[in-house]
């Protein structure tokens, strides 16, 4: 990592320049549990820590177990990520130019999700030093290996969305309660 690269802008509080909790995030290995990420828990993993935390384990050599992959998959496929990953694969971005093209997302929101997306090695975090300093995220190597998938996702997606909105409403007026 070169000088220029540094951790998360915002701490576990939001404050600015606040460092990890537990200090350098580099090399951690995260629990399938979800310790500080209930949202990646579930009850195999839960289950599966309890008893000698078999998720940090690898299933056969060179293969992670299923929760790891589960954890990876939860990161890069969460709606928030997908959009950041795309974005980023257009260009660097400064945060605000990212808050301002990404619809419903809160300031803290992406400041979790770009903090997990550098500790899990897809972007990288660029403190430039001039006066004010100027930070720009991008995606490393590992990230853009990501954007041929994120952008068939994101088509995919853009191409279905009237057909997804009719078969909601239809299934909707189909289940309304009365």
């Amino acid at each position: 990592m070169d000088s220029g690269q540094v951790g998360p802008v915002l701490g576990p509080t939001g404050a600015v320049g606040e460092p990890w909790p537990d200090g350098d995030p580099s090399g951690l290995a995260e629990a399938c549990s979800g310790e500080g990420l209930p949202e990646l828990a579930d009850e195999s993993c839960l289950a599966a820590a309890s008893a000698d935390d078999p998720c940090l384990a690898v299933a056969s050599p060179g293969q992670p177990s299923s929760c790891r992959a589960r954890e990876v998959l939860a990161r890069v496929g969460d709606k928030w990520s997908v959009s950041v990953i795309d974005l980023l694969g257009q260009d660097t971005k400064r945060f605000t130019e990212l808050h301002r093209s990404i619809d419903g997302i809160t300031a803290r929101m992406l400041t979790v999700t770009l903090r997990g997306l550098e500790r899990d090695g897809i972007v990288t975090r660029t403190i430039h030093p001039v006066i004010p300093p100027r930070v720009e995220y991008a995606l490393t190597p590992m990230g853009l290996t990501l954007l041929a998938t994120i952008g068939q996702l994101v088509a995919w997606a853009d191409g279905h969305v009237f057909e997804i909105e009719a078969a909601r409403a239809a299934y909707d007026a189909r289940h309304q309660p009365g």
